[in-house]
């Protein structure tokens, strides 16, 4: 039996209808847009201004020419860090972030940009309380994740949210494990940048991300890479509007077809259906592993405030769970072991250094794989 429960690092499969949407671009379209008037081009580029309409509704943004496609969501992060931010600026992050966000901030470092992590309890729950103690008189922004990529707990960021519109802060969110499973309303939570991956909740293909931003966001970043844009092409200055401000080069085009059909099976699906059935399959396999003596938790031991991504350890925290691992694998059952990219959250978790044996369960897992699993690691020895 083969069984995948890696969906955090990204989702699998994907809706047949994504794979359907690249290859027909591929073969039957191919043009690029913003550099042709001809009628595939014309189609291209009505392709992607409507992929930017759908992300814009999915997050509730203002503005869909707003909505920039990067890469990933680590490049749309770095992105928005670095062309915000300026010397002698502070920062406050949560205390779970994921190496995309810490990496860029202590590069920052060396150019008096200093950050404070706002304190978790000891199962990856934001002490929201301490957020204001941390503000000081050249604090810029708050930035964090919306929920964890080690142990699934979700960040209150309507309440975050708040908190930046009250001091004047601005509010840059991290859904790279939200996104198309809990509903993100930017106007709602006051976020000022939204930063989305393509190829995980969203469906769409690895290559695909992005950032939605306000109106005054947009006008307040620096692009960080300039080029061509089939804009304005008679002048050598960057564009000063969105997307053009942001986007140079070509798209991944085949990409973003992909991800306007993983938006649109979300919108047919319903998020909430999405998460009610992950959720589901995440107290099963929470209720099977507090079966287990050899095994606990490392987080929430519910499905409270949590997305649908486990992470497990040894009851004596004396193992680094590779064995396990192996094991699994041996059974056919996919999964990821180690730090996540996310050492900070190891530490509040009490699982540093040796990391966490981490489940991530997707729309397109079934119950039977995750009593298969559970009775494969009761039999292990």
């Amino acid at each position: 039996m083969k069984v995948y429960f890696d969906n955090a690092a990204t989702t699998y499969p994907k809706p047949e209808s994504v794979a359907d949407a690249v290859y027909d671009y591929i073969k039957n379209n191919g043009a690029n847009i913003g550099r042709g008037i001809y009628k595939s081009a014309l189609s291209a580029a009505e392709k992607v201004y409507e992929t930017r309409e759908l992300v814009a509704e999915l997050f509730n943004a203002e503005n869909p020419d707003n909505v920039i496609f990067t890469a990933n969501v680590t490049e749309a992060l770095n992105m928005v860090i670095k062309g915000y931010l300026k010397a002698g600026d502070h920062v406050i992050v949560s205390s779970m972030e994921h190496n995309a966000v810490m990496r860029p901030l202590t590069q920052l470092l060396d150019y008096d940009i200093t950050f404070d992590r706002i304190p978790s309890e000891k199962n990856g729950t934001m002490c929201e309380d301490m957020i204001a103690p941390l503000i000081k008189s050249n604090t810029k922004a708050i930035i964090t994740t919306h929920a964890s990529n080690v142990c699934g707990t979700i960040m209150p960021i309507e309440k975050i949210g708040g908190i930046c519109r009250k001091y004047g802060l601005k509010f840059i969110v991290d859904t790279a494990q939200t996104a198309g499973m809990e509903k993100i309303d930017m106007q709602k939570c006051n976020i000022s940048a939204l930063c989305f991956t393509g190829h995980k909740g969203l469906y769409g293909p690895q290559g695909t991300g992005g950032f939605v931003l306000t109106d005054e966001m947009a006008e307040m970043l620096e692009p960080l890479i300039s080029g061509g844009t089939g804009s304005i092409s008679d002048k050598e200055t960057v564009p000063d509007f969105c997307p053009d401000k942001f986007e140079a080069g070509t798209l991944n085009i085949p990409g973003i077809y992909g991800l306007n059909e993983g938006i649109r099976f979300i919108n047919s699906v319903g998020i909430d259906n999405i998460k009610r059935h992950e959720l589901m399959l995440t107290e099963q396999f929470i209720r099977g592993i507090n079966k287990l003596d050899m095994l606990k938790i490392a987080g929430i031991n519910g499905i409270e405030n949590r997305t649908a991504v486990v992470s497990i350890v040894e009851n004596n925290m004396k193992g680094d769970m590779s064995e396990l691992a192996a094991y699994l694998e041996k059974c056919g059952i996919m999964l990821r072991i180690g730090m996540h990219c996310a050492p900070n959250a190891h530490k509040i978790l009490g699982t540093f250094p040796s990391g966490t044996l981490r489940f991530s369960f997707g729309y397109f897992n079934k119950p039977e794989e995750v009593d298969y699993t559970l009775e494969c690691m009761e039999n292990f020895e």
